[in-house]
């Protein structure tokens, strides 16, 4: 099985996770390769960086790491990271917060992120742009309390992540970007919606996270509620149930667990961090909880691998 969508840390945050760490855990989840996000400390957007990152690669596991490298709205950037992108088996696409999370790399207007989709198809980049979708003007950050965790979901609703997924699409039309744009984490209904007309038109593709098909925002309210802060966050029953609709019908390209450590201090007082180690509830989600909600095998399967398979087999073969 394979995890495209893992945070490793290291660097200066080496104390929340390492390469050599997080590909134990995914071994002992069944996972054999993971896919590392770039929005480290400091973020990975160079060759330099590239090259320092592989080097804290267990050396009989370099074939089981894989990272996305950040994107920036740089033209100078961009054309470094293709090229990483094409002379690096294990670079594996490039990587673009639309959306502020956690680190500083982020573009964040609208223009800046079709400057991005048209100078990767001037570039004749191919590959896939995986996107972290949240519209920071839909973002109501005034109403978040760490008091009432609940207030985060709130703070970041559901069209803020759809009128971003909305952005991508328009952007990918316009620009003619030729490569594959991939949807992270998608949380709610109202982004699958758009994603499936979308696949009519463009290449996409979609992920969603254990924990936004376990969960709904109903573990906020608990006593311990601030470890269940994520970007995006948990949703309302009634948006897990849809998404879990499109789950069952084989609408979800793959599973990623978006594994995201922090030090518990720092998600339960300030900064009052997002993410959720994810990583750990793979294998009972995949192994246990799919099959108890109905979903068959054979769609399991595609969802932990073929279809993963597919997408990056000019990478992983």
């Amino acid at each position: 099985m394979i995890d495209p969508h893992v945070h490793c840390r290291d660097g200066k945050q080496s104390y929340k996770e390492t390469i050599k760490h997080a590909l134990e855990v995914a071994s002992a989840q069944g996972v054999t390769k993971i896919f590392d996000m770039p929005n480290t400390d400091p973020p990975i957007t160079t060759e330099k960086d590239i090259k320092k990152r592989l080097k804290l690669v267990p050396k009989k596991r370099i074939s089981d790491y894989y990272i996305w490298i950040g994107v920036t709205a740089d033209e100078g950037q961009l054309g470094e990271a293709v090229k990483c992108y094409e002379n690096y088996k294990n670079v594996i696409g490039l990587k673009m917060f639309a959306g502020k999370s956690v680190g500083d790399l982020t573009v964040l207007e609208k223009e800046d992120q079709k400057k991005v989709y048209a100078i990767l198809k001037s570039l004749n980049y191919e590959g896939v742009i995986a996107v972290h979708c949240e519209k920071e003007s839909f973002l109501k950050n005034d109403l978040w309390d760490p008091k009432n965790p609940l207030t985060h979901s709130q703070s970041r609703p559901n069209e803020a992540e759809a009128e971003s997924v909305e952005d991508q699409i328009e952007l990918v039309r316009e620009t003619g970007f030729s490569g594959t744009l991939h949807v992270c984490h998608v949380s709610c209904p109202e982004s699958m919606e758009l994603i499936e007309e979308a696949r009519k038109e463009i290449k996409i593709t979609c992920g969603v996270t254990p924990h936004h098909v376990i969960w709904t925002d109903e573990m906020l309210t608990r006593p311990d509620g601030l470890l269940y802060k994520m970007n995006p966050p948990l949703r309302s029953k009634e948006s897990v149930e849809g998404l879990r609709k499109y789950l069952f019908e084989g609408k979800i390209d793959w599973i990623e667990t978006d594994h995201a450590p922090h030090q518990v201090g720092e998600k339960m007082f300030p900064p009052y961090m997002s993410g959720y180690p994810s990583l750990y509830l793979y294998k009972d989600f995949v192994e246990n909880y799919l099959p108890s909600i109905g979903v068959s095998e054979e769609l399991i399967k595609k969802m932990t691998y073929d279809n993963i398979w597919k997408i990056f087999e000019n990478k992983l073969k």
